[in-house]
């Protein structure tokens, strides 16, 4: 599917989950997957920050970039972190030459397999509630085009995000974002049964999560749940294409 085409199409569903069933997960993890599709990226996550402005990763579109995520939060260093703090764009960035920025961060993404990194804030109105890592294997400049419908989709998922929460009050806000965060935890423990069940890589297992998800038309957060609950076969799972 051309770009422009799938990125509308991204639009459209992001747009139908405010007004369906809202689930931030599912809202942030199509983004992070579409980024991945639709544009020059190769991996993408999306950290949101709690109430009490601490970044948790609620999404990504690989277990390196799983795993990179959470380095970040854990170091308190690396582009994400710091389009968080700035509210700023950080793109273009050339891992090999950025040692000196992030001494920590910059050679374990090295080691994972990329060589140049972009985030972008969810901002709006002077407000930034989290931050879009894209993360690419190739050294070189991603598109400004590519850097412009990254920021878009960002916008989309963050008028999204603030304007489900304005219609809360806050102890509904923070018992959505701690199920947000607990349902990370199901995700991570149904990738783990679904790689021990089917004998592979924990991307795999997590591709097979939103095959079945999709293809269901159920919540990524209710198939993980089923798999954990063992209501669900990890067997049974549609396998992603």
């Amino acid at each position: 599917m051309p770009r422009e085409s799938l990125i509308i199409r991204t639009l459209v569903e992001l747009a139908d989950n405010l007004v369906d069933r809202f689930d931030i997960i599912d809202i942030l993890t199509l983004m992070s997957d579409r980024c991945v599709e639709a544009l020059d990226v190769d991996a993408a996550g999306v950290l949101l920050a709690s109430p009490g402005g601490e970044l948790q990763l609620v999404a990504s579109s690989s277990e390196s970039m799983r795993v990179l995520e959470l380095f970040q939060i854990q170091t308190n260093e690396g582009p994400c972190v710091d389009c968080y703090h700035s509210g700023a764009p950080v793109v273009n960035v050339a891992l090999g030459e950025a040692n000196g920025r992030w001494p920590l961060f910059a050679p374990r993404a090295i080691a994972h397999g990329f060589h140049s990194v972009h985030s972008l804030p969810l901002r709006l109105r002077g407000r930034t509630i989290g931050a879009l890592n894209l993360f690419r294997t190739s050294q070189g400049p991603m598109e400004d085009d590519d850097v412009a419908a990254a920021q878009g989709l960002a916008h989309v998922a963050t008028i999204a995000i603030l304007q489900h929460r304005a219609i809360l009050d806050a102890t509904t806000l923070n018992e959505q974002l701690d199920h947000a965060l607990t349902s990370r935890i199901v995700i991570e423990q149904a990738k783990g049964i679904i790689a021990e069940a089917t004998h592979c890589e924990m991307d795999q297992a997590f591709g097979r999560l939103r095959a079945h998800s999709r293809n269901h038309n159920e919540g990524l957060t209710g198939v993980a749940s089923a798999v954990v609950a063992g209501t669900l076969s990890a067997n049974d799972l549609d396998k992603a294409k």
